[in-house]
């Protein structure tokens, strides 16, 4: 238990039973009546964000998240098997809770793994990661003049937009929160 003073940024909470991280939170003192905290959350599991107001020095519960650093080893089926770095452990996680993140990773790339209770709740990747393309229309001399860009799709299926200029084979650094092309990678 907590109450709404020790609210922070990526803290987690129980309420009604489903967890709910804080995403930006506001104490706020008005001339008239009692203090209270505003607060925007963000349900763990469906990706929600609400807002949601309490008194302050309401008493929350806080949820214990677990975050480990693991490696994502292959894809069975429809889920994904990661190893805990640190025991070895192996867990699968579903396809849904992986989400846009699969888009992302290549075997053997380390990710974070949430864990409430020996639930995975949520794959963290980091901000930017290496893939190579593996396939996109040949560019023609001169699409360097234009800020054109063309699809290519890289090595783990998922096609993104890039420079009319870029090649296969070629690798790139894309952001994995929005998917974009940040540049070429020799």
């Amino acid at each position: 238990m907590a109450t709404t003073n020790d609210l922070k940024n990526g803290l987690v909470l129980n309420l009604d039973g489903q967890l709910w991280a804080v995403v930006e939170f506001q104490h706020v003192k008005p001339g008239k009546g009692g203090a209270f905290v505003r607060t925007k959350l963000k349900n763990v599991l469906s990706g929600k964000v609400v807002d949601k107001t309490f008194n302050a020095g309401t008493k929350v519960e806080t949820a214990t998240v677990d975050k480990r650093d693991m490696q994502y080893l292959y894809k069975d089926g429809a889920d994904f098997v990661f190893m805990d770095s640190s025991t070895y452990d192996q867990i699968m996680v579903s396809a849904e809770t992986v989400g846009d993140a699969a888009n992302f990773m290549l075997e053997n790339q380390e990710a974070i793994v949430a864990l409430h209770d020996g639930t995975p709740l949520y794959v963290e990747l980091p901000a930017a990661v290496v893939l190579e393309i593996t396939y996109t229309e040949p560019g023609m001399q001169g699409d360097r003049a234009t800020g054109g860009t063309k699809p290519a799709t890289v090595e783990t299926g998922y096609e993104i937009q890039v420079p009319l200029f870029l090649e296969t084979g070629t690798k790139v650094k894309v952001d994995t929160r929005t998917g974009d092309y940040l540049g070429r990678v020799n």
